[in-house]
């Protein structure tokens, strides 16, 4: 969709996308996966919208990873078939996903208890499909998922055969390592990911069991993997923006950021330093991701429309509908000249949460502000 305008005008808040950032952010991640040899399977919790999916697949469309339902579906209308459903999976979403599967999609499920092979091999009885599924390894301690050495793996795996699911192989997720910001940490994260889930697939082999798939994945351990022997896939989602959290984690800089959040300043407080915009949590999220790194940014970074940085200034508070514009605590940088009617870009923490409070992206390509389009976002569950 056209829409001829340009940030200054945009009525805010408003959530921006570069396309010219998410491209080469793309490149990145997909020639690096190349080189290592494993299929890229991108999780599309972060971006929601299709029109991101036909950046990452300009052929057509291509193996995605899902974190609700309601993206499943709406992939699937849009012609995607190979998909991994990487939540735990209950009762309900086992329904739903059984529909799908007779649909045509290869859906794949997340489990990690006997308890869930039972259910999901019911609901794919009353389907009258074959349900497929991936045991969740836990690598780090990070959530959910079974240590590679626990009896439950052989016990799912057998619990699967008897219920008539097939098992499609193990996932893993190392999510401790967003709490890094070395490259040697990153890439020992990377390592131990790699080899728990080569030893739980070899495991469930040596028991007897097929296991196709060994999936592994997070943004971090994606970049910093230097080899992916036994790993068949890799899951990443917001390396297709980046973020604060991964800037502060060492994966990009802030050039890498490609969603951001315009918003008008409404008034100002200059005997205690304060700039005040119309952006608080509900635009922003909630989310203070780098509070525990090393450089806390706040609620964000704030840069004029064509994406420079007003050095040291964060989005210091946030209220529901209203942001706090000051100086970094420390910092000897003056407040800038920011009049009523001005429009900042912020840089969020979290792309994943930030996206979620909005319906649409307006689209530009690199600085000039031209907006170009408008896409939406899926939302829900």
């Amino acid at each position: 969709m056209s829409h001829a305008s340009d940030l200054g005008t945009l009525p805010t808040p408003a959530l921006v996308l570069d396309t010219q950032r998410l491209d080469r952010n793309l490149e990145r991640l997909s020639e690096r996966m190349a080189r290592l040899g494993v299929t890229l399977r991108p999780h599309m919790k972060t971006a929601k919208s299709i029109d991101v999916a036909r950046r990452v697949f300009p052929g057509g469309t291509g193996p995605i990873t899902v974190s609700t339902l309601a993206e499943a579906d709406y992939f699937a209308e849009h012609g995607f078939t190979d998909m991994t459903y990487a939540v735990g999976v209950a009762p309900h979403t086992a329904e739903r996903a059984m529909r799908l599967r007779k649909s045509g999609v290869d859906i794949k499920l997340l489990l990690d208890t006997v308890a869930q092979a039972e259910f999901l091999g019911e609901a794919g009885r009353a389907a009258g499909v074959t349900p497929s599924a991936l045991i969740e390894i836990d690598c780090d301690g990070h959530r959910g998922g079974l240590r590679v050495e626990a009896p439950q793996l052989l016990e799912v795996a057998a619990a699967l055969a008897s219920h008539g699911v097939a098992l499609a192989g193990i996932l893993t997720h190392a999510g401790e390592s967003y709490a890094l910001h070395t490259p040697d940490a990153l890439e020992a994260a990377a390592e131990n990911e790699r080899a728990m889930a080569v030893a739980a697939a070899e495991r469930l082999r040596a028991a007897g069991y097929e296991c196709p798939i060994v999936s592994v994945g997070s943004t971090p351990t994606a970049h910093f993997a230097t080899r992916l022997d036994g790993v068949t896939e890799m899951r990443a989602g917001v390396y297709m923006f980046f973020d604060l959290v991964m800037h502060g984690v060492g994966v990009c800089s802030t050039d890498d950021i490609a969603l951001s959040v315009v918003s008008t300043v409404i008034g100002a407080k200059p005997e205690k330093g304060w700039i005040m915009i119309d952006a608080g949590w509900m635009a922003l999220s909630r989310d203070r991701g780098t509070a525990a790194q090393r450089v806390d940014q706040g609620y964000g970074l704030v840069c004029d429309l064509s994406g420079r940085l007003y050095p040291d200034l964060i989005v210091a508070g946030a209220n529901q509908e209203h942001g706090t514009l000051a100086i970094r605590s420390g910092s000897s940088a003056a407040l800038p000249d920011l009049p009523v009617g001005a429009k900042v870009r912020i840089l969020p923490n979290h792309a994943c949460a930030t996206g979620a409070q909005h319906e649409r992206y307006q689209v530009v390509t690199g600085a000039d502000g031209a907006v170009s389009a408008e896409w939406p976002r899926i939302r829900g569950w």
